[in-house]
């Protein structure tokens, strides 16, 4: 048989065969469904940074008893995997492992002792930019009570952060004046939000910190979601 033949024989053959009916398509499609893999849920990222310089000891106690509210809060809406940064002294920065649970933050909390010396937040917001470089992140949570570095560096920082689409939350703990320059200055530059508390608010730092955690896991979406009066005014201090 000549190659043509051959040619037309299967086309011949193709046109012969009985074609699939829209139902049977369907079907078909529908079966499909059941095999395909399912998507994995996002996970949020936040970073949770902490001044651990020596005036900040009752409110690290704090932080590391409300910690768990954050992964409470998002059990309804997504993954949430924190990062803890810390500084203390006059150059140690450090930064924990990633972790998805409670537990697992708790007990690195629990190893670190607050120690004398001065602010580097600087370092902190430069850290949080390397991380939003190597996969996005949410949130910089950050809790602390003065601020001793250059105000226009900061900023410049957070603008860089912004621009990433990290948002600062700047929980200042106290009245300091020139700290609260900077972090509302920090929060505004990042579409963030400037959360002043002390150390007999406890409650409200338990809801600010769940409903940042609700952002960082879910997004705007997930905050106005949420309904709760703390996540209404976070949405109205976020830009």
């Amino acid at each position: 048989m000549k190659k043509n033949e051959i040619s037309r024989q299967s086309r011949s053959d193709l046109s012969a065969r009985p074609k699939s009916s829209g139902s049977e398509i369907d079907a078909f499609l529908q079966e499909a469904k059941q095999f395909a893999p399912v998507p994995t849920a996002t996970r949020g990222r936040m970073i949770f940074a902490l001044d651990a310089t020596m005036s900040r000891q009752a409110t690290w106690d704090m932080a590391c008893g409300l910690q768990g509210e954050m992964f409470s809060a998002t059990a309804s809406v997504g993954n949430l995997s924190v990062q803890l940064v810390y500084f203390r002294g006059l150059t140690e920065t450090r930064a924990s492992r990633w972790v998805n649970n409670a537990e697992s933050l708790r007990g690195l909390m629990g190893k670190i002792d607050c120690q004398g010396g001065l602010t580097q937040i600087a370092a902190v917001l430069s850290h949080a930019q390397r991380e939003s470089e190597r996969q996005p992140l949410a949130a910089l949570v950050y809790v602390g009570d003065s601020m001793e570095e250059n105000i226009d560096e900061l900023c410049s920082l957070a603008g860089e952060l912004g621009l990433r689409g990290v948002k600062a939350f700047m929980f200042h703990d106290g009245r300091d004046k020139q700290a609260e320059t900077a972090f509302r200055e920090i929060a505004r530059l990042t579409g963030g939000a400037y959360l002043p508390f002390d150390s007999n608010s406890a409650s409200d730092l338990k809801a600010l910190l769940a409903a940042v955690a609700t952002y960082a896991a879910g997004g705007r979406k997930a905050l106005e979601a949420a309904g709760t009066a703390t996540a209404g005014a976070l949405l109205a201090d976020m830009r």
